[in-house]
């Protein structure tokens, strides 16, 4: 009896001083938030790379639209290499000067105007792309937390899994089961530990997929608070597209086809050419001054058909800003409809009906240990539990994703002040 007894003293401490080491905090950093996250991954994206490039060429294409035609340097040796008197340069006439093309009909202010529409329009897609690597990142992030999520209960339903083959093999001992209890919740450890297998490399997957995109490892730990909480959603207040990215895009592209019109319009007037020139004769070793004016005759290209093709490129532009208010208008109305119903669902999964869910499996295994309840019971309270806790996992990822997708729906649009910065 002292024996058996010492045996369990020593068990007993042994146990203790297992459980004082593994509750030593172990020193970990702080959760990667998607606030960081979307902080790095806007250090690296390609895509504002390719909107802040989009810009700059915009600048420069405005400087280039408010240069002038630039001169020319004329000269020309005429009576050269001909025959009698002509022969050799005895009587040949040079002549050297500038000519200096004069812009008619508005032109430099016109393709001002165009390159001033498409600099707001590239500045304005630089905070599209803002807005959609945002969302990028939001639903990877999304992602991330559901797998370690989903990580984190199939840990726990496993060690619920060999709990329950550890019991069901007492009582196989005590002779109060068959052995096919035993058999059966070995089974379902097994099965249990292999969605631990999966759920390990989706969450790996998960985790580097938004390495990806934050460009560096992802090491630390997601904020799953930040995915357990929903917050409160009530009736849905009418959202009015009109300041909206999408619609400051079309608008955009119409000023921009408008101001291509008013382009086409000033090219249908000719400009003139006004030349200066020297012409030195040879034979007589005299200087004249040479003036000329140059007109182009619009016989073939009258310019009606580039004005037609730019009127037709500017209704085209209105047309769609039109179909852009009306999709915009609904689309923001359904994503308030989904984001209302994910957040009931998601309130209601991962609150009273998991807590019920629960508190059903904690009943079951106690009265399973004491015989008061038979293995099916267990299992299907197990069952309603595990899946219950994939319910709730998935309503906070699609009341997430949900919610990311209507913030880049109703995401503001860029004011005219800040275009022009």
């Amino acid at each position: 009896m002292s024996r058996i007894i010492a045996a369990l003293l020593a068990v007993a401490s042994c146990a203790s001083i297992a459980h004082a080491q593994s509750s030593e905090p172990a020193p970990t950093s702080p959760p990667l938030t998607l606030e960081r996250a979307l902080a790095l991954a806007g250090e690296t994206a390609p895509s504002l790379e390719a909107a802040t490039a989009g810009v700059r060429a915009a600048v420069a294409g405005r400087t280039v639209a408010g240069y002038r035609p630039n001169p020319s340097i004329v000269a020309e040796t005429e009576n050269v290499a001909g025959s009698g008197q002509y022969r050799g340069l005895r009587s040949a006439e040079t002549t050297a000067g500038l000519s200096l093309p004069i812009e008619l009909g508005g032109k430099r202010s016109a393709r001002i105007a165009v390159a001033d529409a498409i600099g707001n329009r590239a500045r304005i897609g630089t905070v599209l792309a803002e807005a959609d690597l945002r969302l990028a990142v939001t639903q990877l992030y999304i992602q991330a937390a559901s797998a370690e999520r989903r990580l984190v209960t199939a840990r726990e339903q496993a060690g619920i899994a060999r709990e329950a083959l550890r019991a069901a093999g007492v009582r196989v001992q005590a002779g109060r089961a068959s052995p096919l209890e035993q058999q059966r919740a070995d089974v379902l450890r097994i099965n249990a530990e292999t969605a631990v297998e999966r759920a390990q490399r989706l969450s790996e997957v998960a985790r580097d997929n938004l390495a990806r995109r934050i460009g560096q490892p992802v090491t630390a730990s997601l904020d799953l608070a930040w995915y357990d909480r929903v917050e409160g959603f009530g009736p849905a207040r009418p959202i009015e597209p009109a300041g909206t990215l999408a619609l400051a895009a079309a608008r955009a592209d119409a000023t921009t086809a408008e101001a291509q019109v008013r382009l086409a319009r000033s090219q249908r007037v000719p400009d003139v050419t006004l030349s200066a020139s020297a012409r030195r004769l040879e034979a007589t070793n005299d200087v004249a001054a040479v003036f000329g004016v140059s007109i182009p005759f619009p016989v073939f290209n009258n310019g009606r058909a580039a004005i037609a093709q730019a009127r037709a490129q500017s209704d085209q532009a209105q047309a769609l800003r039109r179909a852009a208010e009306l999709d915009a208008a609904q689309d923001i109305a359904n994503a308030q409809a989904e984001v209302a119903n994910a957040a009931t669902s998601a309130r209601n999964a991962s609150g009273p009906v998991l807590a019920a869910a629960a508190e059903a499996a904690r009943i079951a295994r106690i009265g399973y240990r004491e015989g008061k309840f038979g293995q099916l019971d267990l299992l299907d309270a197990e069952r309603t539990l595990s899946e219950t806790r994939t319910a709730a996992i998935d309503a906070l990822a699609t009341y997430h994703d949900a919610k990311a997708r209507l913030e880049r729906l109703v995401a503001a649009a860029p004011s005219s002040e800040e275009n022009v910065q």
